[in-house]
């Protein structure tokens, strides 16, 4: 080592004539220093070492007997050229180059290594010497490829993510963006930058997420799900938002915005929440939302201190319907139905299907009178006419009405209680609403009481016909009466046909009830005839259980031939209901005929009509159902249902009776379209014989 190092002081002392560099300072520098220092001479293309100090020579594994040799002459040839190339390199530029190496070491190590090869001029400017400083920078090398790796999986995360991925500055402004967010949002990447994330969501969701992201500011990450987002379409899209702070060295210099579209997912779970809780049919919300609905309005009402309405509805007549129209038909009305109840527009008004053909209302804020102008309303918007291809009909439907407070505290206490105050409804005609009340609860002892009585009605003498005048509107005079059944019970007193009719059919009572009827009204026909009396006609009305009793042909004409009476002074009234089977009514309506007794269609328009059936059947009278009468005057279609009644009996050449005629409107109304007769509370209410005798018959001349 001394003998390179006199070697290359006197060499330089030759090539720069200068100052010799102080031996203890030249010492410290080659012989104490950690990099690998080679002082090459040039000889023209040819690199000769001329100086290692102690670390490279310990690098080279060489002595300094190597002193004077090339770098072809002690280094394998691989790496001689490839040396060779690096230091022609200095000789080309005239300036300092540097390089990196990588060896592998004989234990398998691999040591990167830098080397800075600087030149060193004569007084000619022509490079002698050539030092090389070359140093280990492994650790240095493996961390920066550590750091590239992880910016690279970094990158390759953020920019592979199928998800909106975008870096925001503290304002909130984004500064870059994932390309799938511009594929998501639909904006370029010039529109994006640089714009603000709170002009993407709506007034709503931005101030929830400027929230979010003072949060985040604050280095606590945060998320958001179902946010809406705005895309370039305008188009709304629902998201889940996660915020992360962005930090370096401790501070936050911004937040990174990953969002990700759920759309779909919230559409089908929101599928899957309403048709849970809704009426696959209808579309009405179900028993499951009336639960939980039921529920919040009696807490609401409790809170607020108002009362609140339960309203049962119950569609009449709908399985004689279904069955014989099908349940396709009757699916249609039910969502007909549906359709007309959600027309009813109030802030409180909620509509719900039960189940079947029922329906319950929740009415919030809501007294008396106002469940009861609602209710109106349900059965007015249920009572117009139903058309399914050819087929018009009408239905009619029954309400039992609960209040809360005073009819129960919880759901189903009000529920069960508006069902029973339905159940009265169907019990008593149908058609109408009733308010539940406490003695409702004693109605199945009442209805006992009532069968029970029913049954020796007759026996008793307690059953009594009353008759209600039909008055001819061209000429005034009254010929024609309907006879109307009463029942005074001895103890409970004057018992309604509404209350004991539906009873009757039910218990089957209606056959020996009805044979009564015939048979006093022929009886009375034939007294009045021996007393001297003109001939009147007497409508006697026939269920549907009686119109289908084998015998009734025969007991009716029997009866006719035992009192000796016209047989033209009996018109028959049966409902549309009593039609369904065409070909049977058709023969029993046939053998009625020959018998000579009047056939009338009584509350015409209410039940499934066809006009198929007029066509073919014997029938001489329509009677216009009072539903459509009542409103004659201040309903266009009522009026114009009437108004087509009319028209279509006078058609077919049919006598037409206008039912319920109350005021003197609807008087005028029926009279100018031309209907022949009147019945109604405006004439006379039905009265007794005694008073009919006195009042409408006269004496033959």
């Amino acid at each position: 080592m001394n003998g390179s190092n006199q070697f290359l002081s006197e060499d330089i002392n030759k090539v720069t004539d200068s100052t010799k560099i102080q031996g203890v300072i030249f010492e410290i520098i080659l012989r104490h220093i950690k990099d690998l220092i080679y002082v090459m001479k040039v000889e023209k293309r040819v690199f000769r070492y001329v100086f290692l100090n102690e670390m490279a020579l310990t690098h080279a594994k060489i002595t300094t007997e190597y002193i004077g040799k090339s770098l072809q002459e002690l280094l394998p040839e691989k790496v001689a050229r490839h040396l060779q190339i690096q230091y022609e390199t200095v000789l080309k530029n005239n300036e300092p180059f540097s390089f990196q190496d990588t060896v592998v070491l004989a234990d398998g190590r691999v040591v990167y290594g830098e080397s800075i090869l600087t030149p060193i001029f004569d007084h000619l400017g022509e490079i002698r010497y050539i030092v090389s400083v070359t140093r280990d920078v492994t650790e240095s090398v493996l961390e920066k490829r550590k750091i590239n790796e992880t910016r690279q999986r970094y990158k390759s995360l953020v920019d592979h993510n199928m998800d909106v991925v975008f870096s925001l500055d503290t304002n909130g402004l984004l500064l870059q963006a994932n390309p799938s967010t511009y594929n998501i949002i639909g904006f370029g990447e010039e529109e994006l930058i640089g714009t603000s994330i709170f002009s993407l969501l709506d007034d709503e969701d931005a101030s929830t997420f400027y929230k979010m992201f003072q949060e985040t500011l604050k280095g606590l990450p945060q998320e958001y799900i179902g946010c809406s987002l705005i895309n370039k379409k305008g188009k709304t899209m629902k998201v889940h938002i996660k915020s992360i702070p962005i930090m370096v060295d401790g501070n936050i210099l911004g937040v990174y915005t990953i969002i990700k579209d759920i759309t779909e997912k919230v559409s089908i779970e929101e599928m899957m929440k309403f048709m849970a809780y809704h009426d696959q049919l209808t579309g009405l919300p179900n028993r499951s939302s009336l639960k939980q609905e039921l529920y919040a309005a009696l807490e609401d009402g409790k809170e607020h201190h108002f009362q609140i309405a339960i309203m049962y509805i119950d569609l009449d007549r709908f399985k004689f319907l279904n069955d014989t129209m099908g349940h396709s038909v009757g699916d249609l009305l039910l969502k007909e139905v549906a359709e007309r109840l959600m027309t009813i527009k109030c802030e409180n008004y909620r509509i719900y299907r039960q189940g079947g053909d029922e329906f319950i209302v929740i009415l919030k804020k809501a007294n008396v009178k106002k469940a009861s102008k609602y209710a109106e309303m349900i059965l007015h918007s249920i009572q117009q006419v139903f058309s399914f291809k050819e087929h018009e009909f009408y239905i009619s439907a029954s309400i039992g009405i609960s209040m809360f407070p005073d009819d129960g505290k919880d759901g189903d206490t009000l529920i069960k209680h508006a069902d029973t105050a339905l159940y009265l409804v169907k019990d008593t005609g149908k058609g109408h609403y009733r308010f539940y009340r406490s003695s409702m609860q004693q109605g199945t002892s009442q209805t006992l009481k009532l069968e029970t009585g029913l049954r020796t009605a007759i026996e008793r003498n307690e059953l009594s016909l009353h008759y209600q005048p039909q008055v001819d509107l061209i000429s005034g005079e009254t010929k024609s009466f309907e006879v109307l059944l009463r029942w005074k019970h001895p103890n409970l007193g004057l018992i309604s046909p509404c209350d004991f009719i539906p009873l009757a059919e039910e218990t089957g009572l209606i056959i020996p009830i009805g044979e009564w009827v015939i048979k006093t009204v022929c009886s009375n026909l034939h007294k009045w005839k021996e007393q001297g009396y003109h001939e009147v006609s007497v409508g006697i009305n026939l269920s549907p259980t009686q119109f289908q009793q084998p015998s009734l042909i025969q007991f009716i004409n029997q009866t006719i031939l035992e009192n000796q009476i016209n047989s033209n002074c009996l018109e028959f009234e049966i409902t549309e209901g009593a039609l369904k089977d065409v070909n049977e009514a058709l023969l029993i309506l046939s053998k009625l005929k020959e018998i000579g007794v009047k056939i009338a269609v009584d509350d015409f328009g209410t039940g499934f009509s066809s006009l198929s059936y007029l066509k073919c059947f014997p029938i001489d009278t329509l009677k216009i159902d009072q539903s459509f009468v009542k409103d004659i005057i201040h309903n266009e279609k009522d009026a114009a249902i009437t108004t087509t009644i009319i028209h279509l009996a006078h058609s077919l050449g049919l006598t037409v009776i206008a039912e319920g005629v109350e005021h003197i409107e609807q008087v005028e109304f029926v009279r100018e379209k031309k209907c022949h007769k009147a019945q109604g509370f405006y004439f006379s209410k039905p009265i007794s014989e005694n008073m009919m005798i006195q009042n409408y018959l006269s004496k033959r001349g």
